[in-house]
């Protein structure tokens, strides 16, 4: 878990570096631009991690089994369906484009660069899926550092390739779309590189990358319903952000610039989940139910612990963090970071709880509870959204996600006890 926390805090440093490039040397529109963006980036990153993960399960379920045949043939599998995954998602994006930023409610003023890096970002999807799958298969054979250490790699060029398009060659906001998808390629690589030299098990045969379609339609049982999960939070999100983008540029940064804080200190509890997941998948796999039990429970106090202590980091320092992201002289757009911070921040201890519980049962094959809790989750947030911003204005739109991560611990709390009492009495283990 922990090398998962500095991996995921330097996956967001991806996206914080570049806004916080772009809102102190662009502006405070162009911060705006990247802010429209980051709910279709989102999306997309949430897709292609839900595939990544979602047919690892499967691959780290046949290492616990000891079954290494089993395993490679998985990992080609995987690999063939992200291939035909990302061509399908960039081909989409290019065509659905206009008309998506349009349902956006985009102001006219953002809508050129905020089309321009979504496009690239989609031109380079294969950079991020690659990333996301390479980084699962290490996870899955139980290697969650060395992505981390290509990752804080990467982040650094990126940075560095930011400053590179935007200061010196001009090229705005396209410029950070193109150092992101850069430096993604650059720890896929890095991935791929390493994972041919250290690990001769994944070393492909011929016969690892024949067709089955049983075998196929196995991990789509999976990685589908857990893609449709991360997509349901990602469309969520989306929507929230079309309501936000009727506020205007400002209120945009702000918004912006304060999910951007919550992502940097959720990444704890994101890291108990991922490698939850990772860990009920193989002990599921060699049978033992009662070590999945004993995790959850010790990653459940683990992340209420580190719910309190990100609630009262951004309690105090929330203003400053928010600072760095623009000049001086935007108190409206401060205003509108802090008040969302200020209303989701109680919330925190719900939302770690929904990490633990669905990563779980994730790792034990269970595909449709997690897509049945995103769905809880994204009724909750549009209703409340929809239902508060009419009368509350920006202030509804902070409530609704809090409302539903409320709402969805709940449901994936009795999800787990019921399949996991289930499969202890298949399995008649403890």
């Amino acid at each position: 878990m922990l090398p998962l926390i500095v991996g995921n805090i330097f996956q967001q440093i991806y996206s914080i570096s570049d806004i916080i490039i772009v809102g102190r040397t662009i502006g405070v529109n162009a911060l705006a631009s990247v802010g429209a963006a980051a709910p279709v980036f989102m999306l997309l990153v949430m897709v292609t991690m839900g595939m990544a993960n979602g047919f690892t399960v499967l691959t780290g379920q046949f290492y616990g089994a000891g079954d290494l045949e089993k395993m490679r043939r998985s990992v080609a599998m995987s690999m063939m369906l992200s291939i035909a995954t990302v061509v399908f998602m960039a081909v989409s994006m290019f065509i659905v484009i206009d008309p998506l930023l349009q349902l956006m409610n985009l102001p006219d003023v953002l809508y050129e660069d905020t089309r321009s890096y979504v496009l690239i970002v989609a031109a380079g999807l294969w950079a991020m899926m690659a990333y996301n799958f390479f980084s699962a298969v290490l996870r899955a054979l139980g290697d969650s550092k060395t992505p981390v250490e290509f990752l804080v790699l990467a982040t650094v060029i990126n940075v560095a390739l930011a400053l590179l398009f935007i200061l010196r060659y001009g090229l705005g906001v396209p410029g950070s779309a193109y150092a992101l998808v850069m430096a993604q390629g650059f720890s896929a690589l890095f991935c791929a590189i390493y994972m041919w030299k250290k690990f001769p098990i994944l070393r492909m045969r011929k016969e690892d990358w024949k067709w089955d379609k049983g075998f196929a339609l196995r991990h789509l049982k999976i990685g589908l319903p857990m893609a449709g999960q991360f997509s349901i939070l990602g469309i969520g999100i989306l929507l929230i952000q079309s309501i936000t983008n009727s506020f205007g540029p400002n209120t945009i940064a702000g918004f912006t610039a304060a999910i951007r804080v919550e992502q940097l200190a959720l990444q704890p509890m994101i890291s108990f989940g991922v490698a939850m997941a990772a860990f009920s998948a193989q002990n599921f796999g060699a049978r033992k139910l009662g070590r999945i039990r004993e995790a959850v429970k010790e990653c459940s106090r683990l992340a209420m612990t580190f719910a309190v202590c990100a609630g009262i980091f951004v309690f105090i320092f929330s203003e400053t963090i928010v600072g760095i992201f623009i000049d001086e002289g935007n108190p409206e757009v401060v205003r509108s970071a802090l008040l969302y911070l200020n209303c989701s921040v109680p919330f925190y201890f719900f939302l770690s709880q929904v990490f633990i519980y669905r990563s779980a049962v994730q790792g034990m094959g269970v595909g449709m509870v997690p897509l049945a809790s995103s769905l809880v989750e994204l009724g909750m947030r549009i209703g409340v959204a929809k239902f508060l911003a009419s009368d509350w204005g920006y202030r509804g739109v902070c409530y609704a996600s809090p409302v539903a991560w409320l709402a969805s611990s709940v449901f994936l709390f009795f999800a787990y006890r019921y399949f996991i009492r289930m499969f202890e009495r298949i399995y008649k283990v403890s």
